[in-house]
């Protein structure tokens, strides 16, 4: 007579739904243990596929990298070409600046 009290306090509700036939939904471990599994040839294949393209990626990656250093090394002249007019302009300015301020601080 007890018996349904003791079922209806089963501690581990998934041992609850298996007695009540309730199926749980996906995969089972059985299904787990017994999936599709890549032989060593198929690894071995997949890890040559990995490296040809890591080496393209890597190839491409210098490629660019190079046209990146000749591009900044161009911008670089560039800049140091036209800075010695301007760095004369700038150190002007600020001897300007301190005149004024000098000028302008006593009380």
């Amino acid at each position: 007579n007890t018996s349904w009290l003791l079922r209806s306090r089963a501690p581990n509700p998934s041992g609850r739904t298996r007695g009540h036939g309730i199926q749980s939904s996906g995969p089972t471990i059985q299904d787990y243990l017994n999936r599709p599994r890549p032989t060593w040839e198929g690894v071995e294949e997949q890890l040559e596929k990995k490296r040809k393209g890591s080496k393209a990626l890597a190839e491409f990656e210098e490629k660019v990298n190079e046209n990146w250093k000749t591009e900044l090394e161009k911008h670089r002249e560039k800049l140091l070409s036209g800075s010695e007019s301007s760095s004369k302009k700038q150190t002007q300015r600020k001897n300007k600046e301190k005149k004024k301020s000098g000028s302008t601080d006593v009380f």
